[in-house]
Order: C-alpha cells, then sequence, then structure tokens
C-alpha cells in the first residue's frame, strides 16, 4: 500500500482519499431503494423494480453524448452537471410519495450514473497510467465497497419501513455527501484535463462506429453487460428482493449483508491484486464467473428455508461469495477499455463500457421484478446461474482477440 501511494501523483491522491467519503451516503440507500419504493411508498414491486431499470435507462441514454462530451469538453466539467442533478434526485426522491416525482428523481439520479462512470475513469487514466492504473482500479473498487459497506450498516440499524422519516433521512444524506465531490472538482482538481488542448490540431478520430468495429471491443462489452446483468443489476433489485420476499429475512440482516460484502472486498483486494498480476484478464474473469455461480446457489438455498437462521446465514454468504468475485472483475474490465484507448478516445471507451454496465442495470432489475413478483424464484436462480456460465464462455472467446498486453501481460520488446 506504502508504495502504491508513492506512486501516484497529488491528484491520484486526492481522487483516493475521499472515494469512502463519497460514496458512504450511496450505501445508505443501495440496499433499500427497492424496499423503500415498494413497502414505504406503496408502489407495485414490478413498478418498483422498473423504477430502478429506469435509472440505468437514463444513464445509457446520457453516456453515449457524455462520452463525446468528456472528450471535447473534458470530464471536469460534465461531472460536475452530473453530480448537481444527482443532489437534486436524491433530495427529491426523499420526498417521492407519487409515482410520477419518483420517475423524475430517478431519472435525475441515471444521469449523474450516466456520466460518472466515464468521467472519473478518464480522470483516473490521465492522472495515472501502466500496472498502477490497474492497482489503482482495484483500490478504487475496495474504498467504494468500503463507503458502501458502512453505509449499508448504518442504514440497514437505522431505516424502519413503518417510519419513511427515516428513509427520507438517508437520501438527503446522499445528496449531502455528493457535494465532496463537487468540491474536489472545483478545488484541488479544478485544473486535471482530459479534454485536447485548444491549439491541438491533431486529427479526432475514433468515433463510437469506428471503436465498436474492434472485435476486442464488442467482446468485452458483451461480457461486461452480462458480468452486470447477473452481478450488480441484481444487487439495488433481486438480491434484497428475493431476500426479502422469498428468503424473508430483515432489513437489518440485508444491512449485515452488505457489510459483509464490504469486508470481503477491502480485507482481499490487495491480495488478489498480487495475485492476478502479469495474469491473463480473461482468465481471471472466468474464475470470477465460477464463483458467482456459486454465490447464487447459496442465495436459492437461503430461499428454500424462508424466515430461518439457515436463510439468513445463506443471505449472508451469499454477499461475502460475489464479494470475492468482485474483487477480480474491477481491476480488469476498466484496465482493459484504457488500454485499448488512446487519450483522445479514452471518454467514448469509458463511455461503452458504461453504457454496457447501464445496459445490465437496466435488464437485471427488470427480469428480477418480474420474475419475483411472479412468484418465479427457482427459475430466477437458475438464469442467474446460467449467466455466470455464459460469461466464462464470453471471456474465453475474448481472450482470442485481445492483444496481450490489453490482456495484462507484460510483452517483450
Amino acid at each position: 500500500m506504502r508504495s502504491f501511494w508513492n506512486a501516484l501523483p497529488s491528484e491520484g491522491r486526492w481522487l483516493l482519499s475521499t472515494v469512502a467519503v463519497q460514496t458512504l451516503g450511496r450505501g445508505m440507500t443501495l440496499p433499500f431503494t427497492i424496499i423503500y419504493l415498494h413497502e414505504v411508498r406503496g408502489f407495485d414491486l414490478g413498478f418498483s423494480g422498473a423504477l430502478m431499470s429506469l435509472i440505468a435507462i437514463t444513464g445509457l441514454v446520457v453516456t453515449g453524448p457524455g462520452g463525446t462530451l468528456i472528450d471535447r469538453l473534458g470530464a471536469r466539467r460534465v461531472l460536475i452537471a452530473g453530480l448537481i442533478a444527482m443532489i437534486a434526485g436524491c433530495a427529491l426522491l426523499a420526498f417521492a410519495t407519487h409515482p410520477l416525482v419518483a420517475t423524475i428523481a430517478v431519472m435525475l439520479i441515471g444521469v449523474n450514473f450516466g456520466v460518472s462512470w466515464p468521467g472519473f475513469n478518464a480522470l483516473i487514466a490521465t492522472v495515472v497510467d501502466g500496472e498502477v492504473r490497474q492497482q489503482y482500479f482495484g483500490v478504487n473498487f475496495a474504498l467504494v465497497n468500503l463507503g458502501i459497506g458502512v453505509g449499508g450498516v448504518i442504514g440497514g440499524f437505522f431505516v424502519n419501513v413503518d417510519d419513511p422519516a427515516t428513509f427520507t433521512a438517508i437520501f438527503l444524506i446522499d445528496a449531502i455527501t455528493c457535494l465532496v465531490p463537487l468540491g474536489l472538482l472545483l478545488g484541488p482538481l479544478r485544473h486535471v484535463r482530459t479534454q485536447p488542448a485548444a491549439d491541438d490540431t491533431a486529427e479526432e478520430h475514433g468515433g463510437y462506429r469506428e471503436i465498436l468495429r474492434r472485435p476486442a471491443v464488442l467482446w468485452i462489452t458483451a461480457l461486461t453487460f452480462l458480468s452486470v446483468f447477473i452481478g450488480y443489476g441484481q444487487m439495488e433489485a433481486g438480491f434484497p428482493a428475493f431476500a426479502r420476499q422469498v428468503a424473508e429475512v430483515s432489513t437489518r440482516v440485508v444491512g449485515i449483508s452488505f457489510a459483509v460484502n464490504t469486508a470481503v472486498i477491502v480485507l482481499l483486494q490487495f491480495a488478489v491484486l498480487k495475485l492476478i498480476s502479469g495474469r491473463r484478464r480473461t482468465r481471471v474473469m472466468q474464475v470470477m464467473a465460477l464463483i458467482w455461480a456459486a454465490s447464487w446457489v447459496l442465495l436459492g438455498g437461503a430461499g428454500l428455508l424462508p424466515g430461518t437462521l439457515a436463510a439468513a446465514i445463506g443471505v449472508i454468504a451469499y454477499m461475502g461469495v460475489f464479494a470475492f468475485g468482485e474483487t477480480m472483475l474491477q481491476p480488469t474490465v476498466p484496465a482493459i477499455y484504457n488500454d485499448l484507448a488512446s487519450d483522445r478516445t479514452r471518454g467514448r471507451y469509458n463511455a461503452i463500457n458504461s453504457a454496457a454496465f447501464q445496459g445490465g442495470a437496466i435488464t437485471g432489475p427488470l427480469v428480477a421484478g418480474v420474475m419475483l413478483g411472479e412468484g418465479l424464484s427457482g427459475w430466477f436462480i437458475g438464469a442467474m446461474f446460467a449467466g455466470a456460465v455464459l460469461v466464462c464462455v464470453l471471456a474465453f472467446v475474448l481472450e482470442r482477440v485481445l492483444a496481450p498486453a490489453a490482456n495484462g501481460v507484460a510483452v517483450e520488446v
């Protein structure tokens, strides 16, 4: 950790040192948004799942233009606009008793999600490079989960479905924590440039159509989409809904499970980074997929024993095993995209990554809401398991078209 920290420029240290604080508010709302919409505000479970998907739909719509604006205007300006939308959306959702108000709120949140992924990744790739860049993505992910996990624990013990004011409070806190990255962008990071200089007359190349013609980009995008569909797309909707409606565990157990998720990531991320250094990233993703397949088996077992201690243990174990797989995904996929990109197309490459992420986040909650709402819990678990197996297949195909350097293998010159 000390050598990694010393290798970072001051801008990288600023970005990394505040990550956990930035994500604390997000952690307080992440596990409970669908519970809030369904159990507190009384929206239908299917509609609640659709609202969760709308966050990603909005993000997907703005991601493409956002990536282009990042390359032309710079990540800082685009991120500032996104954070302002996030603050407004969280504040509005805190008091959303009508479906229309909730719809507007989640769309504002989606605007930020659409630009924050490519924006912050472009900033990271601008200030760090080489092996440190892959390490940075891994460490950043661990700190993001530290903030989310601590927030999840606080939220799990604080929120009460019989007291809407507790949910109002956590969404307002989420809005307040967005002021931290906003302050960074307006202060210490105000001089960081990700766009070309005004006098740079070099020909701009690498539009979306050209980028997507590259086989490696197509396969990594498909792999990212499916990984999010069976992973993060279910953490906000499928997992909490299954835990509450099928396994019948308490909101406290849901909060604890997110804390376990965080603990595993924080404790194992550096060890995993050491293990995967110099190894093919596609092989790492295959191992990740097998681990995730096992995690879904655990959650399915919890659903067979609803309302019991065994169900609670199964729900918590699912998140622990799933977290182990996460430590292998986040250092690899963003690094592949940024190793494929040039400095002039980095915003667009990260926007494609974000679009794949948002695509999985759209279909994930939607499918989960429909299947669990119709009582198809067994089929839901089976679909997630099959998706993990397919991720292994996609990683194998990607390896055949991905340059060794972008796959994390050192190439001797």
